[in-house]
């Protein structure tokens, strides 16, 4: 084994954004959704409903992402001490997204200018979408009482970026990803055909689809689909089954992840006068000589892999060859190693 210190130049560090499909299997369109029985039975079922893409008895079966369902003042779910207080389910989960966005408790969660008193919020597991959602990917289609329509996000229009406590913010705007929007916005462009303001925010940092009930439950000449959200107060009124129905009607669920992945590349040089003897103890006598005379005048050696140490010879990686590279006094070699992370 011989040992050569590495030069500044010879490490270069390199970034690269990937992106894969959301979904299990490798999958950008999520058409099958599945719920589980004793998840929802259980007290987390009060908060939010997991979905698969199978049943979730099978053994393939994943949570691709969960529903949850907020009201500013706790309606549409039973307070946790009727006629003491009106705290709710539906109450925290809204605060908790408020203070995700907004970083305080001392504003309301406000899309495109307008505020919002009920949402619904859909998480993607943290499996699936890795680092974060890819901007302009995302296509949700929902299918209530007044029919048919199609979300997606504004990336694609947007000059400005905005940027809060969750990270990038989008609004979500009637549409599918990369399909120019032909509504009613401000410059012609894209805009929201919701009297309601938009549709919602796309978080893609933190994986987060945060719809608005209020502009969904509007009736189709003024944007929304009759979702039938139920805002009575000191009852459970089923909004998750609702938006979960509405999501499974409208069958098509389209997303794409994205990751960056750094690279370390490592430049070892072997030059014509290094790296040509062994270093196997098989080729010394136990009187201190060679054994094969042909090695005095003409080494030769087989270079099989390539292992980086730290300042205190700690073995950190090995890089394996595909086959023995052969080196002598005549050949210079040059090995590329590629570490991700």
């Amino acid at each position: 084994m011989s040992f050569k210190r590495l030069d500044q130049e010879d490490i270069v560090i390199s970034a690269d954004s990937i992106t894969a499909p959301a979904w299990s299997n490798n999958s950008t369109t999520l058409s099958e959704f599945f719920t589980d029985s004793g998840q929802i039975s259980r007290t987390s079922g009060d908060y939010y409903y997991n979905v698969y893409q199978t049943g979730s008895g099978i053994s393939t079966a994943a949570i691709q992402f969960s529903i949850a369902y907020g009201h500013l003042h706790g309606s549409g779910s039973i307070p946790f001490n009727p006629g003491v207080d009106e705290y709710a389910p539906s109450q925290v989960v809204y605060k908790q997204f408020r203070n995700l966005v907004n970083g305080t408790e001392e504003t309301n969660l406000n899309f495109a200018g307008t505020t919002v008193k009920s949402i619904y919020a859909l998480s993607i597991e943290r499996a699936r979408f890795k680092e974060k959602l890819l901007p302009g990917s995302l296509t949700l289609e929902l299918s209530g009482s007044a029919g048919f329509m199609k979300l997606t996000d504004d990336s694609n229009y947007v000059t400005t970026v905005t940027y809060g406590d969750s990270g990038r913010e989008f609004e979500i705007i009637s549409g599918a990803a990369g399909t120019r929007f032909t509504g009613t916005g401000t410059d012609g462009v894209y805009g929201y055909s919701s009297t309601s303001g938009s549709y919602g925010k796309f978080l893609p940092d933190i994986g987060v689809i945060l719809l608005n009930g209020d502009a969904l439950d509007n009736a189709k000449s003024n944007g929304g689909i009759l979702l039938g959200t139920a805002t009575s107060t000191g009852s459970n009124s089923a909004n998750l089954d609702t938006m979960f129905e509405t999501i499974k009607s409208g069958s098509n669920f389209v997303l794409r992840s994205e990751e960056t992945v750094s690279s370390n590349y490592i430049f070892v040089r072997a030059r014509n006068s290094e790296f040509n003897y062994s270093t196997n103890p098989s080729n010394i006598t136990g009187s201190g000589e060679l054994r094969h005379d042909v090695m005095i005048d003409s080494p030769q050696a087989y270079i099989t892999s390539v292992g980086l140490y730290n300042d205190n010879n700690d073995l950190l990686g090995i890089a394996k060859l595909s086959r023995p590279l052969l080196k002598d006094f005549t050949k210079e070699s040059l090995i590329r190693v590629k570490l991700d992370y």
